[in-house]
């Protein structure tokens, strides 16, 4: 599904920042940061990021939204607190993100049936099918992402990362 969404995501991409692509500038010695973890982690995501934008512009998803409309669809009825917890963000960031799922039309709130002082979120019609093409989408950025990698060395990778955090 291709769409021009109404709500458009806040944040700048990298190049509108003044970060270039993450690749390393020719000619220019780096020193200490290229035996740093965190630096060289930096570097390929904002190369990561950039690419996830680019992929996902028709849908006017950032990361934090892609991971909120997966995990709603995942776990009915979930409540805003839920998810932010889920998320590892802090329950304003979940509003911020979940108001701007509801302006695109993929997200409701609606009563929760086991706590009448919550909402329970889920996906609406619209939201599911953008959640098919939008993990179309994700799947081919990931692969673009991780080409010059084994499927060996994308577990290994993943599991490494998983160790960092």
């Amino acid at each position: 599904m291709s769409r021009k969404p109404s709500s458009r995501p806040q944040h700048r991409r990298p190049a509108q920042r003044g970060e270039s692509t993450g690749a390393q500038v020719p000619g220019v010695d780096y020193g200490m940061l290229d035996a740093l973890v965190g630096y060289t982690l930096r570097r390929a995501q904002i190369r990561i990021y950039q690419d996830f934008l680019d992929a996902l512009d028709n849908w006017s998803i950032t990361p934090p939204r892609f991971s909120a409309m997966v995990i709603i669809a995942n776990n009915a009825d979930m409540k805003l607190t839920e998810l932010a917890a889920a998320m590892g963000i802090a329950r304003s960031g979940a509003v911020e993100v979940v108001s701007s799922l509801e302006k695109l039309g993929f997200v409701s709130r609606t009563d929760s049936s086991v706590d009448k002082r919550a909402h329970a979120l889920a996906l609406s019609n619209e939201g599911r099918k953008a959640l098919h093409g939008i993990t179309e989408a994700i799947q081919a950025h990931d692969a673009r992402i991780s080409a010059r990698l084994t499927v060996a060395e994308r577990a290994e990778l993943r599991r490494l990362l998983g160790l960092l955090g």
